[in-house]
């Protein structure tokens, strides 16, 4: 370099105008899955199934073992993730039909439009479950906004709420995929639309049977929840959900790879309809739900895959985690609970999906960054409701005081640097009953209602007295302590309440 390079280089430092190259900002790739167990993978214990992708990252990354999504049911921990604020502050957050208006309003701060406003390409791929359009639902047959590209998303290549509600179609960017407009979709959540058969009355015409509830239009051989007809040319087959969705996500990354991005990739699997692909149906031995799995699993591999083969292994954080934790039967017939073979979804926790017990909300969750999240295991206390704040950081930014409410800067505890992680982690039921864990101590709020969902048989934790459990001694919540322990059920109780009644968390 000559000394008239070197001065130019300085004057224009000195001016604020030459700026570190913009790949050496790292991509960041969050795989969210579905209904996923703690115990579910073989990194964090299970025997009967391997998910040698999966464990792949666990062995170059950081595998936490108190990390919790802020639910421990799917709209509600989606909605946390993206804005940074408990779901539970906002009515309508419950888990979203089909043709649900976006709960995501133009103009929140989420952690796409932070990345975004960093200078990164920003991408959603498949289940979204946040509602789409305006007041009153979306035009199935037009412009279907608001949604994710006027929250700070730059593409979108949706399963617009689960695979078991109608609408069965993808929505890429702002349109329906392949829909004719001489067969225009309709939808309904109230009553029957068009003449199509459903389940209830037409169980013969059922590939997999429903347990409970999922008895309406007919899509693919398998009833849903909700009315549907029109759309024929668009609808998705389930069989080829993981491979379409695996594709987008690794077409986006292909786009992008010579900008830093940022990649929500927001798998199916392993919720149900459980329906795999004939490459995985009868291998793992576990039925449909354990097929899911394995599936789950080469989706991982195929986006690491896809970083290798790009070179952007070293430049890319990955991470992996799930929405909430497992549930066996949740409305079809599919083997889950017949075909368990000794395999233990919630691993040693109690609970599951929908539950305030830990298994409805302690995920996994892992972290690979080469060279600067050193391998290994943290027992620090992870909230996914930090995942804004922590990037935001990373990029150089802090969400103002009306943004993001709820979420603290853990980018160290993220990196693996800081092994305490958050003071506390609150959890919201199905019920809505709130949990805070702080320590090694676990706390339960009163709560009304049924002590078990009987569809899915899932212990849901409510009890109309207060419940407290040392997760250190007592991981699976089996003794009740509350009334030996008086003053830390009244300390987390005022905890709880404090953060209730004044709106936000971050002060």
């Amino acid at each position: 370099m000559t000394k008239k390079t070197l001065g130019l280089i300085i004057l224009l430092l000195g001016l604020g105008i030459y700026r570190t190259p913009a790949r050496q900002k790292p991509n960041i790739i969050l795989i969210y899955a579905d209904d996923l167990g703690y115990g579910d993978v073989s990194c964090y214990g299970a025997t009967k199934i391997k998910t040698p992708h999966i464990d792949r990252l666990a062995a170059e990354g950081l595998r936490f073992t108190r990390a919790h999504a802020s639910s421990a049911t799917c709209t509600p921990s989606r909605y946390s993730l993206l804005t940074g604020q408990y779901a539970w502050r906002k009515q309508g957050t419950g888990i979203a039909p089909g043709d649900a208006a976006a709960l995501i309003q133009p103009g929140t701060t989420t952690l796409p439009s932070v990345l975004r406003k960093a200078g990164y390409a920003t991408g959603v791929v498949g289940k979204w479950h946040l509602g789409l359009g305006p007041s009153g639902g979306p035009d199935w047959n037009g412009d279907i906004k608001p949604g994710p590209l006027e929250i700070g998303f730059s593409y979108s290549f949706l399963i617009p709420a689960t695979v078991d509600r109608v609408p069965c179609v993808y929505v890429e960017n702002h349109r329906i995929v392949g829909l004719d407009s001489a067969d225009p979709v309709q939808v309904s959540y109230q009553e029957p639309v068009g003449t199509e058969p459903t389940g209830r009355q037409h169980p013969q015409l059922l590939k997999m049977k429903f347990s409970h509830g999922h008895d309406q239009t007919i899509v693919n051989g398998i009833s849903r929840i909700g009315y549907m007809t029109g759309g024929k040319s668009a609808r998705w087959k389930d069989e080829d959900i993981a491979g379409v969705i695996t594709g987008k996500a690794k077409a986006f990354l292909e786009a992008h790879k010579a900008q830093p991005f940022f990649l929500y990739f927001a798998t199916h699997d392993i919720h149900v309809p459980r329906v795999p692909h004939s490459r995985f149906a009868g291998k793992s031995g576990m039925g449909p739900r354990g097929d899911a799995i394995l599936q789950l699993d080469w989706c991982v591999g195929e986006i690491l895959q896809t970083l290798d083969r790009l070179n952007l292994r070293e430049n890319t954080i990955v991470l992996f985690s799930s929405d909430n934790g497992p549930v066996l039967d949740d409305g079809y017939v599919d083997e889950a609970v017949t075909k368990l073979n000794g395999h233990t979804p919630a691993g040693p926790l109690r609970g599951g999906k929908y539950s305030a017990f830990e298994a409805g909300t302690r995920v996994p969750l892992l972290i690979r960054w080469p060279g600067r999240v050193a391998p290994g295991v943290s027992g620090a206390l992870v909230s996914q409701v930090d995942f804004l704040a922590s990037f935001a950081a990373l990029t150089g930014q802090q969400p103002g005081t009306q943004e993001a409410p709820d979420s603290f800067n853990q980018l160290e505890t993220l990196l693996g640097k800081n092994k305490q992680g958050r003071e506390y982690v609150i959890g919201q039921a199905f019920n809505n009953t709130l949990s805070l864990i702080r320590g090694d101590w676990k706390y339960i709020e009163p709560g009304k209602g049924p002590r078990v969902n009987q569809q899915v048989q899932i212990e849901l934790g409510s009890d109309p007295q207060p419940q407290l459990y040392n997760l250190k001694h007592d991981v699976g919540e089996k003794t009740n302590v509350a009334a030996a322990h008086p003053e830390v059920v009244r300390q987390l109780a005022g905890i709880l309440r404090k953060v209730r009644t004044d709106g936000r968390s971050r002060q």
